[in-house]
């Protein structure tokens, strides 16, 4: 499905951009965060924390991607890792493209691995 135009009530309606907070001592390293992301935001860092395990870390580039949905944070079991809302953006035509290309067939992140 692809939008040809803005929504008519887009003004109302806002873009949530979050900042992810991550405790590096409170992380097992369970890998939860970074598997439910929907973004896909996290992924596994190499360093070490107190405890030894690799807390996770934001993917290079993904900083805008987080849509603050808190999911991270409510999944993880140590209470490691939290989101806040650094803005609420307004839609605009280009965001409008983005995700319908995102979610589109064409896009080899979401296309089916044979």
């Amino acid at each position: 499905m692809r939008f040809w135009r803005l929504p008519l009530d887009a003004e109302h309606h806002s873009i949530p951009r979050g900042e992810v907070h991550i405790i590096d001592n409170r992380c097992k390293g369970c890998g939860f965060c970074v598997e439910f992301c929907p973004n896909g935001c996290l992924r596994e860092s190499k360093r070490f924390n107190v405890k030894g395990y690799h807390p996770p870390e934001m993917v290079y580039g993904a900083e805008e991607d987080c849509g603050d949905c808190g999911l991270c944070s409510l999944i993880c079991p140590e209470f490691a890792i939290y989101t806040q809302l650094k803005e609420a953006k307004k839609i605009t035509e280009d965001d409008i493209q983005k995700v319908t290309t995102r979610y589109s067939r064409k896009d080899r992140r979401y296309a089916k691995k044979r």
